[in-house]
């Protein structure tokens, strides 16, 4: 599995970004799928998440009511758009997927659950 994010970029704070993250594969439909993000010199944090269905999705506080996330199983595309976006908000922004969605919805927050991780796009905010 690979996975490609993009749509990174500068962005004014109160802006917003789509961010997309495209994986190969012909089992997409059947993975849950994560968004993290790292500031240099801290630990990644989870972001948000969506189960493999798209039926179920999770996200962080810090995020919640600002960030959607949202996949096409058709295109094997995850997708995560942030509206009202703060400096706070810049990081690289990583998507990862989760092949066995064994008991995801307890799972779905801790970077051990993912088995492959794209590059990563950066996110910058400016305020």
């Amino acid at each position: 599995v690979q996975l490609q994010a993009s749509g990174g970029g500068l962005v004014q704070a109160g802006g917003s970004l789509r961010l997309s993250c495209a994986a190969s594969g012909r089992t997409f439909s059947s993975y849950g799928m994560g968004w993290f993000r790292q500031v240099p010199g801290k630990e990644r944090e989870f972001v948000a998440a969506i189960n493999w269905s798209g039926g179920s999705t999770y996200y962080a506080d810090s995020v919640k009511g600002r960030f959607t996330i949202s996949r096409d199983n058709a295109k094997n595309t995850v997708y995560l758009q942030m509206i009202s976006l703060k400096p706070d908000d810049t990081a690289v922004y990583y998507c990862a997927a989760d092949v066995d969605q064994i008991y995801y919805s307890a799972r779905y927050s801790r970077q051990a659950t993912y088995d492959y991780w794209g590059q990563g796009t950066l996110v910058t905010v400016s305020s």
